[in-house]
């Protein structure tokens, strides 16, 4: 039977962190190698929102014979938490390393279309709370110092840039960077610490890349199709099951407890592939045939050359796949015994006067709504700081945030923190990073070569949505898509996705609308 869908509800705690935590038991499997492979008719490789979506598509079409495969111990992917802290009875709190906020809520439309997280997010009772982006102080080396002011002056160069942004996608059908679309209406941080600060806030903090690398078009794109369609605010998960008990909650409409159709802890090292089937091989010597595979791999997993392709992949899609950009958010939690920093406000923002992104934005775990009395704080780094505070000790990161802490409250004794933790996100093996940035250059023809299939061999994740790249939604939309166009093909009435062998630089506008069948307006409607 099917784990029942009333855990959630209504509390059976014991039974219901079980399942949370630790996701569906992992199916036993013998460690002695297989002389033959085991058969099914579709092998879904990867066990977070990509694939878990993907595997209840073909559930959802009475199409039973499937396995799921991922390295991990739980159902989740880049929605992962882990314990941190003491509550100060001996027991931690549970915070969340990966995705972390259920973006694009509470539309002023009432006939608006909902963010599938926020739906899911409230049927299985994932508690949350209100991330409110005016709840914020500005600092800099000397302290408090009040540059509120700069954020108005962003807002008001990003409604212009945001309007001209729609021009060139429509009219002049070339992209730039971002740095030069916001250039062009006077927005030039240049060496002003506090408005790099502020652009590291409305930008950075987002993308995970800076102005300079990111597409000017596509970033602006990105962010208009989920908040003009579903809402303008975000929640911040705050759950001590962990945001992956929706899609825990999900898996466990169509999964039975020590489902074999579920291996954990595998790891695929190797994908043959051709126009008749696709073969899973395993590092313990086991492998999985199949008729169709569909891969939710991390695009720094294929970018890393982590698992290998037999064939390798043809040069139109490997080119599609190292030109998209794979970002990396690095969270860096401290729990103190006090909490030393304004109790009722969320966010902190700091402008270093010599290196940009440094330490730049704490965020209060301590208020009110979050965990109050925590006394935990963290920072958010992301590209080049990621990349570099991930390859330093617990102790030299430690060192470097206290400063910045000491630097901001110099009236404060900032004392020792009593836990200090964070992950390293860009020397995970089966990610390589956070999630995905769309960079200057790359042509909505050359991202349908990152999403098209390569013979039965089948892709999805959030890389792989030109409307909802990076987020946690785009990885719940691509898996549907894939999965129900797989069941087309085994039902027999399906067919490939469209490829570009050849490119042709640009996209026209009308054609891509074809391609996608998107409503005009979810794609044009720049208005702030």
């Amino acid at each position: 039977m099917p784990l029942s869908t009333s855990l959630f509800r209504g509390g059976v705690l014991a039974a219901l962190c079980q399942i949370a935590l630790a996701a569906p038991p992992v199916a036993q499997r013998s460690a002695k190698r297989s002389t033959t492979c085991r058969q099914t008719e579709v092998v879904v490789l990867g066990a977070g929102v990509a694939g878990i979506t993907a595997a209840q598509a073909l559930h959802n079409a009475s199409i039973s014979d499937f396995v799921i495969v991922d390295r991990n111990d739980y159902v989740g992917g880049r929605m992962h938490h882990t314990t941190f802290g003491d509550k100060g009875d001996g027991t931690p709190y549970v915070v969340e390393l990966g995705a972390n906020w259920i973006q694009g809520l509470h539309a002023s439309d009432p006939g608006a279309p909902e963010n599938p997280v926020w739906t899911f997010s409230k049927k299985w009772n994932v508690s949350n709370e209100y991330s409110d982006y005016d709840s914020i102080l500005t600092y800099d080396e000397t302290g408090a110092n009040n540059y509120t002011d700069v954020l108005d002056e962003y807002d008001d160069a990003s409604d212009v840039a945001v309007a001209n942004a729609g021009t060139i996608l429509i009219e002049n059908l070339q992209d730039t960077s971002a740095r030069a679309g916001f250039s062009v209406v006077g927005w030039k941080p240049k060496e002003d610490m506090h408005k790099a600060a502020v652009e590291w806030w409305n930008w950075d903090w987002d993308a995970g890349y800076s102005m300079d690398k990111s597409s000017f078009v596509f970033g602006v794109t990105g962010d208009n199709v989920t908040f003009n369609q579903f809402g303008d605010n975000d929640n911040f998960v705050i759950d001590q099951y962990g945001f992956n008990k929706w899609l825990v909650g999900e898996a466990s409409t169509f999964l039975a407890a020590n489902d074999s159709r579920l291996l954990l802890n595998t790891n695929v090292t190797k994908v043959a592939y051709s126009d008749s089937g696709v073969t899973a091989h395993f590092t313990d010597g086991e492998c999985v045939e199949a008729q169709y595979a569909i891969c939710t791999f991390a695009l720094g997993v294929l970018q890393n050359d982590v698992v290998e392709f037999e064939p390798e992949l043809p040069g139109w899609k490997q080119e599609a796949i190292d030109q998209f950009q794979m970002g990396t958010y690095t969270k860096i939690f401290y729990q103190f015994n006090e909490t030393f920093w304004p109790e009722d406000t969320q966010y902190f923002l700091y402008a270093d006067p010599a290196r940009r992104g440094y330490y730049p934005v704490w965020q209060s775990l301590s208020t009110e709504g979050f965990f109050p009395g925590s006394n935990i704080i963290f920072a958010t780094v992301v590209d080049e700081e990621s990349h570099r505070i991930e390859k330093m000790s617990d102790e030299a990161t430690m060192a470097e945030g206290l400063a910045v802490l000491r630097a901001m409250f110099p009236d404060v004794e900032v004392p020792e923190p009593t836990a200090f933790m964070y992950p390293r996100w860009t020397l995970e093996p089966w990610t390589h990073g956070s999630y995905s940035n769309w960079p200057i250059g790359m042509t909505l023809e050359k991202h349908q070569n990152l999403r098209a299939n390569v013979d039965a061999l089948w892709f999805a994740g959030e890389h792989t949505s030109a409307e909802y790249f990076g987020f946690l939604h785009g990885s719940w939309f691509e898996g549907r898509e894939v999965g129900e166009k797989v069941v087309a093909m085994i039902k027999g009435n399906g067919t490939e996705m469209e490829s570009y062998a050849v490119l042709h630089g640009t996209t026209p506008y009308s054609h891509y609308t074809d391609l996608n069948g998107w409503p005009v307006s979810s794609f044009i409607d720049f208005e702030e």
